[in-house]
């Protein structure tokens, strides 16, 4: 089964237009009236809720994922680009992989970096 993102709303639509020009499947905060959330522990819940590996560029939600890790906090998996140092490209490319040959179950619980 491929790889289901919840995009943050500090992803750039561009990252997820991309996606979707290459078939994958992402639903976004904004799309999801979750924009406005400010408590990080609702947004990684809420991506856990809808079955989908949250994307973000937002050093805070790493943060949070970490958190989780420490203390067996279960979720569905983190993807983390660095805002500066990944381009919207990278992100394109390293995603659609990721969605393409990955497993849901492998990123569960975990954190994953871009560039791959």
């Amino acid at each position: 089964m491929p790889i289901a993102f919840y995009m943050d709303h500090h992803v750039p639509r561009a990252i997820t237009l991309g996606l979707r020009l290459r078939g994958v499947v992402v639903f976004t905060g904004y799309e999801d009236g979750a924009s406005e959330l400010a408590d990080v522990t609702l947004l990684v819940d809420r991506a856990g809720e809808l079955g989908r590996v949250l994307f973000t560029r937002d050093d805070d939600l790493l943060a949070e994922a970490t958190q989780r890790q420490k203390s067996g906090i279960p979720f569905r998996g983190v993807i983390y680009a660095h805002q500066l140092r990944v381009s919207i490209g990278r992100c394109v490319q390293g995603l659609e992989i990721i969605a393409k040959v990955g497993e849901p179950e492998d990123l569960m619980n975990g954190v994953m970096f871009l560039p791959l």
